[in-house]
């Protein structure tokens, strides 16, 4: 049997049909069996699997994996390893589930001390747990076992082929694990650090499977924080390793796990992005990745012609996302990558592909160039960029609708010329139905566009935001439990709610909803804090609706801020104001707000106050008057005389207000 199984597809799948699997498990089982007749039985079974994958799944509903491990309790060690490259087999094809691994918790232990028993277990117990190693549950499992004591010394191991099975162990487990990755800085082999001995073979006289595995075992304990960016192992050696897999040099296959790499590495690092775009002239290799299959005139190779097309949605992806990452935040850097040859038109053709890696990298692509100003008036009004995102968010997987309506965003901001062709396109309609997502990253970013659109619009834009969003909507989106929503939903009315005309208009008809959400803010347990240096473009209509404000946040309540730079707004109207001076509820909180221990909240809640007493506009005396008589002029008084000088300048001039 073994002999007739060996390289024949045909006569495997025989077999399995025959019923050969269920008597070769029995025999394998059978404790009447001699070793030498269960080894036999588990070379065969590993035969069979090396076949389709219609064969692993025939044998899995054989219930397999349970026979093997039984296997492995065996003291014969011919018969363990001939269970191990079973098992080896099964786990390594893409339709076994991984969890078939730790169903049993006995079994991570027993392997991993299995691991000194031969170089064959060695290599085959880490083949099986670099594939069945899939997300933090299974690398903590493994890390709790003891799996970076147990194949450190694996490193060193006279076989390559257990010295690559090991290094490739170690890039799963490290893989956005900072507790591995922080342990493997420090894991001393044969008086070696970990990174120096993966630095060793990064050198270019390595196996190339080596070198790049070696570059990913670095990058991902450097992007889990184990290793600094500026590291010498990493801007030194992992870096130019990983661009010189991307040149025509390599294989299509190493030059795709090459870019991709590469383009994790750098993602989150300005320095490693200026680096890497002028080593080795990155940005025009890359254009490379396009040309693939080559023209069918030059390709007599039947084999190469489907290598290539195989291999193309992968290199295009690929390429994509490395330069999403090299264009991230440099604007001389974002400008190289769209004057490289027909890049734009790639880039939009590649919005329309069929395969959804490509789709989603490609916009990925075009949302980290259009973070430039620059770009956004010039080459993407050229190329018309917004038609095809516009039919992207038609109907697209949810990924693929995250970034592109973050890029919308972009293409919304008031200087890009695609801002009006996108809204008579219909975006409103699209954004607000966003808003109604049960993904909260899409109602963020539904929001954030409108919030955009809004921005310095024209009253019949805001009309139209505010009769597809409804209020009840608006509601619910106040009330949502993603800060981020309830952010943008606050930034949204406050854009909506800006030069005086609008003001009137719009709380003529809203304004009773509106003071209800803005007595929901203020009366709600939106204590959220945010970081130092956090900046919210607050843009007050003070007095003559001109004068603008930016306003450094500390930590204070961010939901609070925006709120009170919304009633600021409010009270720069012509006839809104009075919604304001009608509701005491909403005066009581401005006034406490006035004498908050936070400067910020107290500047915001000023505004309000100047706004209302603004001694040119019609019946400022009985505002004035009013809030006299609640103590606003004698707060105004104490806050005349307070050490913020921005603070004390503003109580000054609304004190001149009354004495004018």
């Amino acid at each position: 049997m073994k002999n007739a199984v060996i390289g024949n597809n045909k006569q495997k799948a025989n077999l399995i049909v025959l019923g050969a699997v269920p008597r070769l498990l029995y025999l394998l089982q059978q404790e009447t069996s001699s070793t030498e007749l269960k080894t036999e039985c588990a070379v065969v079974l590993g035969s069979l699997a090396m076949g389709t994958e219609n064969n692993v799944k025939s044998l899995l509903d054989c219930h397999i994996i349970p026979a093997l491990l039984q296997g492995l309790l065996s003291p014969d060690l011919k018969f363990i390893e001939a269970c191990l490259r079973c098992l080896r087999t099964i786990f390594t094809s893409p339709v076994t589930p991984e969890e078939l691994l730790y169903t049993d918790a006995t079994v991570i232990p027993h392997l991993m001390a299995l691991l000194s028993r031969s170089r064959y277990t060695q290599e085959y117990i880490c083949q099986i747990f670099s594939h069945c190693c899939k997300g933090p549950d299974h690398q903590t499992i493994l890390f709790n076992h003891g799996a970076v004591q147990n194949i450190a010394h694996l490193l060193t191991s006279v076989s390559y082929k257990v010295r690559m099975q090991a290094l490739k162990c170690f890039s799963v487990l490290a893989f956005e694990n900072p507790q591995v990755s922080m342990t493997l800085v420090n894991v001393l082999v044969d008086g070696e650090l970990l990174p120096q001995i993966f630095v060793k073979m990064l050198q270019r006289d390595k196996p190339i499977e080596m070198q790049l595995t070696s570059a990913k075992c670095l990058t991902y304990m450097c992007r889990a924080g184990a290793i600094r960016t500026d590291d010498n192992c990493i801007v030194l050696k992992t870096l130019p390793c990983l661009v010189r897999m991307c040149s025509k040099e390599r294989l299509l296959e190493e030059r795709v796990e090459g870019a991709e790499t590469l383009a994790y590495l750098i993602e989150p690092d300005v320095e490693l992005q200026r680096i890497a775009s002028i080593t080795d002239h990155l940005i025009a290799m890359l254009a490379d990745y396009f040309k693939y299959p080559s023209s069918v005139s030059a390709i007599t190779d039947i084999k190469r012609l489907d290598h290539d097309l195989k291999h193309a949605h992968e290199l295009r992806q690929a390429a994509f996302k490395l330069y999403a990452s090299l264009g991230a935040n440099d604007e001389d850097i974002r400008k190289k990558i769209i004057e490289t040859e027909n890049m734009m038109d790639r880039i939009v053709t590649g919005l329309s592909e069929s395969s959804v890696k490509v789709r989603l990298a490609a916009v990925r692509c075009l949302h980290s160039l259009s973070r430039s100003v620059q770009q956004l008036r010039t080459s993407f009004q050229d190329h018309a960029v917004w038609k095809p995102l516009m039919k992207v968010l038609q109907n697209a997987p949810d990924e693929i609708l995250v970034v592109a309506s973050s890029m919308l965003c972009n293409l919304l901001l008031e200087f890009s010329p695609s801002k009006e062709p996108i809204l008579e396109s219909g975006a409103v309609e699209l954004l607000c139905g966003l808003t109604q997502s049960e993904n909260p990253a899409l109602r963020v970013n539904g929001i954030w566009a409108l919030m955009n659109m809004a921005f310095q619009a024209e009253q019949k834009i805001k009309a139209d935001i505010l009769r597809s969003l409804s209020t009840e909507q608006l509601f619910r989106l106040l009330s949502d439990s993603d800060l981020n929503v309830l952010m943008k939903t606050l930034g949204l009315l406050r854009n909506l709610l800006s030069t005086r005309p609008h003001i009137d208009k719009i709380m003529s008809t809203h304004g009773k909803q509106i003071m209800q959400a803005v007595t929901l803010i203020l009366e709600g347990e939106h204590n959220i804090e945010v970081k130092e240096q956090t900046f919210l473009r607050c843009g007050y209509f003070i007095g003559d609706g001109v004068r603008r404000e930016e306003i450094r946040v500390g930590p204070v309540s961010v939901c609070v801020l925006q709120t009170l730079c919304i009633l600021a707004n409010i009270a720069d109207g012509t006839t809104a104001k009075e919604l304001i001076m009608t509701n005491d509820d909403i005066l009581q909180k401005i006034k406490y707000y006035m004498g908050h221990s936070h400067v910020k909240l107290q500047l915001a809640a000023m505004f309000c106050i100047s706004n209302l007493i603004w001694n040119e506009e019609e019946g400022s005396q009985e505002r004035q008057d009013k809030l006299r008589d609640m103590g606003i002029v004698d707060i105004l008084h104490k806050l005349s005389q307070s050490p913020d000088s921005n603070l004390c300048d503003k109580a000054k001039t609304a004190l001149q207000q009354y004495l004018a």
